[in-house]
């Protein structure tokens, strides 16, 4: 198994070198919508390879382990249309996978079934401008039963896809009496053309507000009314179901993180070979880009093996039993690919401020790689109270 996952991660790194990367030139000149159809024509080969969906089980995907789809994932995440060629981008993925164990018979049906064939897209609504991200059962977008109906009421924003989405699963209120405050949310599916859904705004993130699939949104939700059987999962179980899909959610990012470095890495080590500060006097045989070089090398391989061994818990144990190691991977991984950028644009100099390479891209949308999926703050605290716990100290909130 571990031969042909080697054999599938060669031949899939050759695929996005030739077949997506090249696409990479007029997207970041021109955005997602100017090369849609070129990617749909690469999402075509992708189902004729019988590569289609690596991390879903047969028949909707290839069936991968995390494990394997780890390594698959860093491949894909070389290019930021790596991931969308493949139908692994987020949050449709998650949603795929919270659909495909919690959904039921009908909603599979009805969502899952195109979005798993590519055909639609999704979106996930959670986080609220008025409340702090880093304490997620803490919002105010509400959804009270009457009758046979969901009435939501809310405003989210950082609603990823939402534009051009056919569906949002929306983390609401449905319990508000609930003793336990990770007892009171459920997650509700909501078409997007239902009456009293509103898209307020793409939010331009660093002076980009993107298009499509590649934007966030600022919603609002104003006596939106779904049928009763919407709920997604059991009422008052929204939050652990957003917990569940967050433990490989974290594995998948993370590897695209380490993707994302090691490319910016190669990057850097080719310009810093053959940029010459005077003739005959490479870049690269100064010490300062040596040292660089050196320590991006080092932080990449650790990363690397630490998403794979948290991935290996992960499978040995579930999502809870991983708990740190996901912590762990979630803030360490974000740190050094923001390093790794940051070094990577620095040996470039002007070239790597501008969109010519997909340097400066990869700046601006993934310093929200310590933000979303949980603060590095907060996991670092999840990580240093369990660790202080085993030495007999315990730390409350």
């Amino acid at each position: 198994m571990a031969a042909q996952t080697a054999d599938l991660v060669k031949e899939v790194q050759a695929f996005v070198q030739d077949e997506i990367v090249p696409l990479e030139p007029t997207f970041l000149k021109h955005g997602f919508r100017a090369v849609l159809p070129g990617l749909n024509n690469i999402r075509q080969k992708v189902k004729q390879r019988g590569w289609w969906l690596p991390p879903l089980p047969q028949p909707l995907g290839m069936g991968l382990s995390l494990s394997a789809f780890a390594r698959l994932s860093e491949e894909l995440g070389r290019s930021p249309l790596g991931h969308y060629a493949f139908n692994t981008q987020a949050p449709d993925i998650g949603n795929m996978e919270v659909l495909l164990k919690h959904g039921t018979p009908e909603q599979k049906e009805r969502f899952l079934k195109p979005l798993a064939a590519g055909e639609v897209r999704s979106s996930f609504a959670m986080t609220e401008p008025e409340y702090a991200g880093s304490n997620p059962v803490w919002m105010n977008t509400t959804a009270v039963l009457e009758g046979d109906e969901w009435v939501i009421n809310g405003h989210k924003w950082y609603t990823t896809g939402f534009e051009g989405s056919a569906f949002c699963i929306v983390m609401c209120v449905t319990d508000p009496d609930q003793p336990n405050p990770y007892a009171r949310a459920s997650q509700i599916i909501v078409p997007t053309n239902t009456p009293g859904l509103e898209q307020v705004r793409k939010i331009s993130v660093m002076g980009e507000p993107g298009e499509d699939w590649m934007s966030h949104s600022e919603i609002r939700l104003h006596n939106v009314r779904v049928p009763q059987e919407n709920l997604l999962g059991a009422r008052g179980r929204g939050f652990a179901i957003a917990q569940e899909r967050l433990g490989p959610g974290r594995i998948h990012h993370c590897m695209r993180w380490v993707g994302i470095a090691q490319r910016s890495f190669e990057l850097m080590c080719a310009h810093a070979a053959r940029r010459e500060l005077a003739p005959g006097k490479p870049l690269g045989s100064r010490q300062a880009i040596q040292h660089l070089i050196a320590e991006a090398k080092a932080e990449i391989h650790a990363a690397r093996l630490m998403v794979l061994d948290a991935a290996e818990k992960v499978e040995q144990q579930g999502a809870e039993g991983a708990r740190v190691e996901i912590s762990v991977i979630k803030y360490f991984v974000a740190g050094v690919l923001q390093r790794v950028l940051d070094r990577a644009i620095q040996v470039h100099g002007g070239l790597g401020m501008s969109d010519d390479l997909p340097l400066s891209f990869f700046y601006r949308h993934e310093r929200a790689a310590r933000i979303y999926d949980g603060a590095d703050e907060v996991h670092k605290t999840v990580v240093a109270r369990a660790v202080l716990k085993e030495y007999g100290l315990e730390v409350s909130l």
